[in-house]
């Protein structure tokens, strides 16, 4: 076997094989014993099939077997012999065979690609001071007040205020012509808590039950499934509500449950569920910082097959999105190649920041051990309330293993570099985004 390896660019490789015409007949004579063992012609018993007409029925079947044979026994030999390590499946390409000839045949494939990071230790790093104000326990209890309220019907000759419940029938039309998705019968919407744009609440006020009206909306262009359009809404109020909150005392609090028992401890509560959802938020921009100042420092070839396969990743995630929302990709308006180009950069940003933090996991010798897996999968088992080896079983038994273990290598580089870094507590307002 004769190997040889092409350099495309940096991070695409061409790899060559060559096989002798010995090894290919000794291959194709094996074959053909297989198949005379095994096949049937009408007029002969298994097994008795003579060679000439063994070759004339059934040589397609062996060529392509021979084929596929000499390929999967030889490429990772050839791999393994030109010291490359594909981050993809090859693409076998020029597969002509027969016997008698020499074989030849190449591999398109991707490789990791070749960069050297320096500064990436004792990065100096803002991290924002986490804060919550008793305004934002209050603005918190109100809405728990809200969620427990009681609706309370009004008459006909009440107009809609803010803060107010309003059913609505509507209808959305584009240049004339109705948008499905903008459509419904009976749609409960709350004043000052709605996924409309303000306009459209602006519209409702004063509004009576049994009043209709027409509100025209220009979408924002960054909006998820209506970017730029202009839409014309058709809208009848059938019914006006108010919300008759329950008082904020302690017997209220004890119907809410978690054992909780006056309002002073529903504070707490609160304000130590804000601040753990702070912190989560805080640590997320703090990683994020560092990434992009590692990253500012380094540039290389990304593989286009992994910014391909995150792109169809993030593609999916949106459709499953819009299947649980009732929605699709038909009925919003949405078109699947013009998703792919405005996904494509943050992609090649995920790839990017993936495979630096490989490079430094490797480099440094950070790794997830057995005992990293197993306390994961006990506190993934401990928030849904199962066993942790039904947990387990689970991803094993999905091939799900394999990318939980690479996010953890991602979650603990990461945490290594933090530790490694200089960060500076700062007030929220004086945090420096672009890092």
């Amino acid at each position: 076997m004769k190997t040889n390896i092409e350099e495309i660019n940096s991070v695409k490789k061409r790899l060559t094989v060559e096989i002798d015409a010995a090894d290919v007949d000794k291959k194709f004579a094996e074959a053909y014993q297989i198949v005379k063992k095994n096949a049937t012609l009408p007029g002969f018993r298994k097994g008795k099939i003579p060679q000439k007409l063994v070759e004339q029925y059934f040589s397609d079947r062996v060529q392509e077997n021979v084929t596929k044979d000499l390929v999967n026994e030889t490429l990772p030999k050839a791999l393994e012999e030109t010291k490359t390590y594909p981050i993809n499946t090859p693409m076998i390409e020029n597969v002509t065979i027969k016997k008698g000839e020499t074989f030849h045949y190449t591999a398109l494939m991707e490789v990791r690609p070749i960069f050297e990071l320096k500064d990436y230790k004792g990065l100096e790093l803002e991290k924002e001071i986490v804060k919550v104000t008793d305004e934002e326990v209050g603005r918190q209890l109100e809405e728990i007040r809200r969620m427990n309220g009681k609706l309370k019907n009004m008459e006909e000759t009440y107009a809609i205020q803010p803060k107010d419940i309003a059913i609505l029938q509507y209808e959305g039309f584009e240049n004339g012509l109705p948008l499905p998705e903008m459509k419904a019968d009976q749609f409960m919407f709350q004043m000052g808590n709605n996924p409309f744009p303000p306009d459209f609440e602006k519209g409702l006020i004063g509004l009576k039950a049994g009043a209709q009206t027409e509100i025209k909306i220009d979408f924002p262009k960054d909006h998820p499934h209506l970017a730029g359009k202009n839409v014309l809404f058709k809208v009848k109020v059938l019914e006006v509500k108010t919300l008759d909150l329950p008082e904020l005392n302690n017997d209220f609090v004890q119907t809410l449950g978690a054992d909780l028992q006056d309002v002073e401890g529903l504070k707490a509560r609160i304000k130590e569920q804000m601040i753990a959802r702070e912190e989560d938020r805080t640590d997320k921009e703090l990683k994020q910082r560092l990434l992009n100042k590692i990253a500012g420092t380094v540039q290389f070839d990304l593989p286009e097959s992994l910014v391909e396969s995150e792109v169809e990743q993030a593609l999916e995630n949106l459709k499953r999105t819009l299947t649980r929302s009732g929605s699709s990709m038909e009925k919003s308006g949405l078109h699947e190649e013009h998703l792919r180009s405005e996904m494509r950069p943050g992609s090649e940003k995920r790839v990017k920041n993936f495979l630096i933090l490989a490079e430094i996991a490797q480099k440094d010798d950070i790794r997830v051990e057995e005992k990293d897996l197993d306390e994961s999968f006990e506190q993934m088992a401990k928030s849904m309330n199962q066993d942790p080896k039904v947990v387990r079983q689970f991803y094993e038994s999905q091939n799900m293993v394999t990318p939980f273990r690479v996010r953890l290598l991602e979650e603990k580089t990461l945490k290594y570099l933090l530790e490694n870094a200089k960060i500076k507590e700062v007030e929220a307002a004086k945090v420096t985004r672009e890092e």
